[in-house]
């Protein structure tokens, strides 16, 4: 009996082991489901084919090397970060939908904007009803009527006239003193041109030829005829990357004018690599808008190791091979939503949204303060003028010098070289 009882309890303590053992391994297993917890999900859409791919394509790339970079130092609030895109297709109309389907469907934390004024226009009402905090990229005062008081612009504008006045300003103070306007009959270029019209008035600047131009224009030189015969001292060009090349080679072929002190203001495409390397020459003298150039007073924080890792991944993934314009805006999306959630230590939309109302935000293209507007308190953007730029070499725009630094003060790397035609040569 006592033999049969040892072995009863022998065989107890095994039954009593292996539960044990069992619920360990149990409990390990809950442990380790517990720590693997969902993901944060950013949701956007990006034009990733169109008329605004190239610029897409780049932005989502800069937003992808911030969400690998997170979540290589364990993510945030312990998750890790995925994006959810779906590609717009550059369409206005496609926006709306895919909003929703990100709220409803894919059930995802956060909100990133798509690049753009157009397709980010549709999407203000419906994010402001859901309460949602919208990364804003790369878009011009689509907030102005909605007033979403959740809506941060990643763009350097700043007040809405800053763009337009830093441009005349220093035509007037290079001798200025009539002004010249040619835009593109597009909500974008529309809006440059009104607020520059707002401007001129301020400054008791006549305009002495104002003409908008259809989207399709292949043929500019009738109207660079016409504008050249006005004879401004300024002209401010807002324009879409088909329609800047084209009025840039019909200024080469007719000339502008020994009276034009400066030329060019607000020229998209001027900032993307290829459009540069294929214009070349073409550019010199030309004082336009951009967002980041490679000048000394441009570095901060992390920048160098973006491009380096930027520089690498643009040849695999076919785009922009330069990204200054718009690839570290996407990253500092990224930090500007990281610094937020890990201050406030919750997604909760309101705390994101207050936090970054309140707090000066650091990001690899400076530090980031916003009005209450969700646009940049001071602006930061630039104006720059095309320098000793030669045909047919993209390599030339990654060292300084190639686009001088005018505006702001704290970031100038040079002075305007003017008239315009002498700048050219």
């Amino acid at each position: 009996m006592t033999r049969k009882t040892a072995k009863s309890g022998l065989i107890s303590r095994r039954r009593l082991l292996a539960t044990a053992s069992a619920g360990a391994a149990m409990l390990g297993l809950t442990s380790s489901v517990g720590a693997q917890q969902p993901p944060i999900r950013i949701g956007m859409s990006m034009a990733l084919t169109g008329g605004l791919a190239g610029g897409g394509q780049a932005s989502l790339l800069g937003i992808e090397i911030w969400r690998d970079d997170v979540n290589a130092k364990g993510g945030l609030l312990g998750r890790k970060v995925e994006l959810v895109v779906y590609d717009d297709k550059s369409s206005a109309s496609e926006t709306p939908a895919i909003y929703s389907k990100l709220l409803d469907v894919d059930k995802v934390d956060l909100l990133f904007a798509p690049y753009g004024t157009v397709p980010t226009a549709p999407l203000m009402p419906l994010v402001k009803q859901r309460g949602m905090v919208l990364i804003g990229n790369f878009s011009f005062q689509v907030n102005s009527k909605v007033g979403h008081d959740m809506w941060f612009n990643n763009a350097p504008w700043g007040p809405p006239d800053s763009w337009a006045a830093s441009f005349l300003d220093l035509g007037q103070k290079a001798g200025g003193k009539t002004l010249a306007l040619l835009a593109a009959d597009q909500e974008f270029a529309q809006n440059l041109a009104l607020t520059a019209r707002n401007v001129a008035k301020k400054l008791n600047m006549p305009i002495v030829f104002d003409q908008s131009y259809p989207p399709n224009t292949v043929e500019f030189s009738g109207i660079i005829r016409a504008l050249k015969s006005a004879r401004p001292d300024i002209v401010y060009v807002a324009s879409y990357p088909p329609d800047s090349a084209g009025i840039l080679r019909a200024v080469n072929e007719l000339g502008i004018g020994d009276n034009v002190k400066i030329f060019g203001g607000g020229m998209v495409g001027l900032q993307f690599g290829a459009v540069m390397a294929n214009l070349g020459s073409l550019l010199n003298g030309v004082v336009n808008y951009n967002s980041w150039l490679p000048e000394k007073n441009m570095y901060y924080e992390g920048t160098k190791a973006f491009f380096d890792t930027y520089a690498k991944r643009a040849v695999e993934a076919k785009v922009d091979p330069l990204g200054y314009y718009l690839a570290p805006f996407g990253y500092a999306s990224g930090q500007l939503v990281e610094q937020a959630i890990k201050a406030v230590g919750s997604l909760d939309q309101k705390a994101i949204a207050k936090y970054l109302h309140e707090n000066e935000i650091k990001t690899i293209v400076g530090p980031i303060a916003f009005s209450a507007d969700g646009e940049r308190k001071e602006t930061a953007t630039l104006q720059a003028q095309f320098r000793g730029v030669v045909d047919k070499n993209i390599e030339q725009f990654r060292s300084p010098g190639k686009q001088v630094i005018l505006f702001p003060e704290k970031l100038k790397s040079g002075d305007l070289i003017t008239p315009f035609e002498a700048a050219r040569n």
